[in-house]
């Protein structure tokens, strides 16, 4: 069985590697660069808490040793403080801030330790050609190559050789926000919290300057610049970080200033994701980043929604169901964030009045903008597939739990049927459907009793008879279910459904659901097979 080929060693085309390794299946990954990073501490990356998960649960070390969880987000007006908010890991889990070199080289690292990711460097992919069992590509390097691969994703950032290969075109909007950037060690007022300053009355730095911690006292500041006009040279830059620091402080405090930049954003979607057995991942696929949404955040979702469809095509055979179910529920979750973004912009900017509707407007401009940086609301919310075309027919056999279908589930504490305890979080992206009893006692009942009691035999056989592989937990709770509700998950945490009580056909009928009906044909294995890459 051939490879999937990646192309491009970003930390998205890392994490999918590291995220089909997990699943069972081997990857090559093709890169035009050396694969190494400069460090630029201030280009850094906010990742929610899902995401955050994600890359600790697939072996990134540098996500405890240079990643930094903030306590708290403040929100400033002019003098006054309009919003403090405290993060707590049951409510509101801290995103995690941290270099992007720093996990890019965690990744790495993780990639060095399996035998099933080869990276290989000054590949420069020039050909696509695609068949009915295969895809092979050719890379331009210091030995010239031609590689077979099951399918190709084209994780190769905004400027994607692949997506143009593909002939998919990418509109949208050129520079929507500009921010001068400087990352620089001292004390701030707020150990450990971030912040959003607008309308600071020292107003020679601009409208808006957000201030957030990272590892070992440095800090990243962003300062909104105008859409045009004004060359940031470095004399000017200097001036803002001391200027802010002195109206921060009372007083210009000492620091070291350890990089600068000028970060331009840009909003853009493909208009395609798949075609045939090519996908697009991650910038390769969409541009965003204004009003605080996070790009690498998005595309590490994207790998994660990936991954266990091509799995289960590599291992299985897939329907074109689940392999078009990845654009189906992606690019529009993107499309939606991009769109409130777009929605939101002239509201938070004065540029204009609300042109459509936006969820949330009422609450006050800082809130929504607010919102975006702390992973809530139409700007920043984990996204949901609740019109997934793998979702399955609503039964009365179907309850209602605090996760609506779709949602990402909570991170509760379950146990295996063998004993093992662990946060469901934990158990995702393992190639197989997770089947959860809610029952209540079982965390002091003796195991050896609870396993073969009650509904469990019941539910135990029901699991081994699906359509798909599926690992049975039992947890003692979940938020708004009752006792015996079973909840069905899919391998990247979103809620299948839940039925109240263990219900085979209807258990049986959603795990079908989710992996898009019976595999096509020609998704078999023994169509795929061909020879290993020269």
């Amino acid at each position: 069985m051939d490879p999937v080929i990646v192309v491009g060693a970003g930390p998205v085309g890392l994490v999918l590697s590291l995220a089909l390794a997990a699943q069972g299946v081997p990857t090559v990954i093709l890169d035009e660069g050396e694969c190494k990073d400069d460090p630029r501490p201030a280009r850094t990356v906010v990742l929610r808490a899902d995401t955050a998960a994600l890359a600790e649960r697939l072996g990134c070390s540098t996500m405890s040793d240079e990643g930094f969880r903030w306590v708290g987000w403040r929100s400033l007006r002019r003098k006054q403080e309009l919003r403090r908010v405290e993060f707590r890991e049951e409510e509101l889990p801290a995103p995690v801030h941290i270099p992007q070199h720093a996990l890019t080289r965690g990744l790495r690292d993780a990639v060095e330790a399996t035998d099933l990711v080869r990276v290989v460097a000054c590949s420069r992919l020039d050909v696509l050609e695609q068949d009915g069992s295969g895809i092979t590509a050719h890379a331009r390097g210091v030995d010239a190559t031609w590689w077979r691969g099951s399918f190709l994703v084209g994780c190769d950032g905004a400027r994607s050789t692949v997506r143009k290969l593909l002939g998919i075109r990418f509109p949208g909007r050129t520079a929507v926000e500009r921010h001068a950037v400087a990352a620089l060690r001292t004390e701030l007022p707020w150990p450990g919290e971030g912040v959003l300053h607008r309308l600071p009355p020292w107003r020679a730095v601009g409208d808006e300057v957000t201030a957030r911690p990272l590892a070992d006292g440095v800090w990243r500041l962003d300062w909104l610049l105008p859409a045009r006009g004004e060359l940031v040279t470095p004399d000017a830059l200097v001036s803002r970080v001391r200027d802010t620091l002195a109206g921060w402080c009372d007083g210009p405090p000492q620091y070291d200033l350890l990089d600068t930049g000028v970060h331009t954003l840009h909003h853009r979607l493909a208009r395609r994701w798949r075609v045939d057995r090519a996908f697009l991942a991650g910038d390769a696929a969409h541009l965003l980043g204004a009003v605080g949404t996070q790009g690498v955040d998005e595309g590490m979702r994207d790998a994660e929604n990936l991954a266990w469809k091509l799995a289960q095509a590599w291992h299985h055979g897939a329907s074109g169901t689940l392999l078009d179910s990845y654009q189906a529920e992606r690019r529009t979750a993107v499309a939606a964030r991009l769109r409130a973004a777009d929605q939101s912009l002239p509201i938070l900017r004065g540029t204009g009045g609300i042109r459509t509707y936006l969820p949330g407007a009422s609450r006050g401009h800082g809130t929504l903008l607010t919102d975006g940086h702390l992973g809530l609301g139409p700007l920043g919310a984990p996204p949901s597939y609740p019109h997934s075309p793998l979702a399955p027919q609503q039964t009365e056999a179907h309850t209602a739990v605090a996760t609506p279908a779709g949602a990402l589930v909570a991170d509760v504490a379950v146990t295996t049927p063998e004993g093992t305890t662990a946060r469901l979080r934990h158990r995702l992206g393992r190639a197989r459907l997770l089947v959860v009893l809610v029952a209540p006692g079982t965390g002091v009942w003796d195991r050896r009793h609870w396993v073969t009691a009650g509904v469990m035999p019941r539910l135990a056989s029901t699991v081994a008879e699906l359509p798909t592989r599926a690992e049975l937990l039992v947890a003692e709770s979940y938020p708004g279910a009752s006792a015996h509700t079973v909840l069905l998950v899919r391998p990247d945490g979103h809620l299948v459904a839940a039925f109240g009580g263990v219900r085979p056909a209807e258990l049986y009928a959603a795990a079908d659901a989710v992996r898009g009906g019976a595999p096509a044909a020609s998704g078999s294995r023994s169509e795929h097979a061909a020879a290993r890459p020269d």
